[in-house]
């Protein structure tokens, strides 16, 4: 986020910035359904929260980031709900916009396994957003 052009523009520059997924790829597919409309829901282990990426609060506005570091659009926190991985359910899942319960629960299994380990029981923060502003990239 050093780079010149790369912070996000009033009134925004100061919120939370955060990119999808654990990849630059992933990062972009994940945004693409975002702006899409598709996906209206994300989750996070609860354990990766932390001063730079706070857990998310309704009514606060984050800066999504694209693959590359660059400001692509702004989301509203509608709800948050802090439960186990194994309590998710397949409205939430199919809200994430990845496909079916099966598919949302097979890559979210990898994720966290890349990302810390996988545990049922793990805490996780599922977020219920809106976009609120595109940005030209």
């Amino acid at each position: 986020m050093d780079t010149p052009g790369m912070k996000p523009p009033a009134p925004y520059q100061n919120a939370v910035t955060f990119q999808f997924g654990d990849s630059p790829e992933l990062a972009d597919e994940l945004l693409a359904l975002v702006l899409a409309g598709t996906k209206t829901a994300t989750c996070g282990a609860l354990r990766d929260f932390n001063a730079r990426e706070p857990v998310p609060a309704a009514g606060r506005r984050d800066v999504v980031l694209d693959g590359q570091g660059r400001p692509a659009c702004v989301i509203e926190t509608l709800s948050v709900l802090i439960q186990r991985f194994d309590q998710v359910d397949e409205a939430f899942a199919l809200a994430e916009g990845e496909g079916p319960y099966e598919a949302w629960r097979d890559a979210h299994i990898a994720y966290f396994d890349r990302n810390g380990g996988y545990a049922p029981d793990m805490m996780l923060a599922c977020e219920r957003f809106r976009v609120v502003a595109v940005f030209e990239r």
